[in-house]
């Protein structure tokens, strides 16, 4: 006989009920858990992020699968039949194990990831506003980024990639793309009749924006090889703006304070969108990106996937690059 007070799981809920010798599901598992640990199916709900329906009626199916009640549902009160307390220590300890060892297998399954040495500039300029093409195509990917001037040890920084600029007849990897500099500033900056900018010496009349150089180097040393092909001495501009990084540089020209050396194919998407103009032709600088992979890539197919999809991305870059001439 059923015990007193106890209320049989109803014909409609065994109908639809679990086979006999099969395990209820997980889910109505964890309601029945939480419903036996705090006796109330109000709590177990709130807990569960469910309705005190929905948990009622949760338990409901696994009674109709047993065949046998789990509660006494007494007034505003629960309390749990003998199997109910004999299916709580051992759902309780099962679930238990489960979390131990999902625990201990997330922890022991090495992540997958990609780490990526470059300079600031590349990074904010061309990498990051293509990377959501990569990471939508390798799902499960960790992209980890390290932006510096610094030139680390791949190996012992835990480097899978490096992208660097270096001359072309020193770089040591891929070649990713040569370099093209050219003069850039706002569209705003060509309308001003009172500082033109029609030919390079005019250049003399605004300010420069340029990037802080070690001691020693001219903040012109990324334009010499503009000047040379122009036949110009270095220009003496007006005045200067010095920033530490090249993306501030290429960030003070877009809000028109002056006039910067500006590398293709870095600023390609600036120029193409009119953020930009080239007032006047652009020349190759003599330096080029390369693409380099440390050891450990070898037995990381996803930083070969990576190394493949710059290589992708710099030949549709280059398909798309905006003319050099103004």
């Amino acid at each position: 006989m059923p015990p007193k007070n106890v209320k049989s799981a109803s014909p409609a809920v065994q109908a639809q009920g679990f086979r006999r010798g099969e395990l209820p599901r997980l889910d109505l598992l964890h309601s029945f858990e939480a419903a036996a640990r705090t006796l109330s199916f109000t709590r177990a709900a709130a807990e569960l992020f469910l309705t005190q329906s929905a948990v009622s009626r949760q338990i409901q199916q696994i009674e109709a699968d047993l065949g046998t009640a789990l509660f006494e549902r007494r007034h505003r009160a629960l309390a749990l039949t003998d199997a109910g307390k004999l299916m709580q220590r051992v759902v309780s300890d099962c679930l238990e194990r489960l979390r131990d060892a999902a625990t201990s297998v997330r922890a022991t399954t090495p992540a997958r990831q990609v780490a990526i040495t470059t300079t600031p500039g590349f990074a904010s300029l061309w990498l990051i506003p293509r990377l959501a093409r990569f990471t939508a195509s390798h799902p499960g990917v960790d992209v980890r980024i390290s932006a510096t001037l610094e030139r680390l040890d791949l190996e012992r920084s835990g480097i899978d990639v490096s992208v660097r600029l270096s001359l072309t007849s020193h770089g040591v990897g891929s070649t990713l793309f040569e370099e093209t500099v050219l003069p850039v500033c706002a569209p705003q900056l060509l309308k001003n009749r009172a500082l033109p900018l029609k030919k390079p010496p005019d250049l003399a009349g605004h300010t420069l924006l340029a990037t802080d150089m070690p001691q020693g180097q001219p903040l012109t040393i990324d334009w010499e090889p503009w000047f040379k092909v122009m036949g110009l001495p270095e220009v003496r501009m007006k005045n200067t703006l010095r920033f530490s990084q090249y993306s501030d540089v290429v960030a003070a020209a877009v809000a028109g304070q002056g006039v910067a050396i500006g590398r293709l194919p870095l600023l390609a998407e600036l120029l193409r969108d009119g953020r930009l103009v080239a007032p006047f032709s652009g020349v190759a600088s003599r330096m080029g990106y390369f693409v380099n992979m440390s050891p450990r890539a070898a037995g990381n197919p996803d930083a070969q996937d990576f190394v493949r999809w710059l290589m992708a991305e710099a030949e549709s870059a280059k398909a798309r690059e905006p003319a050099k001439h103004p």
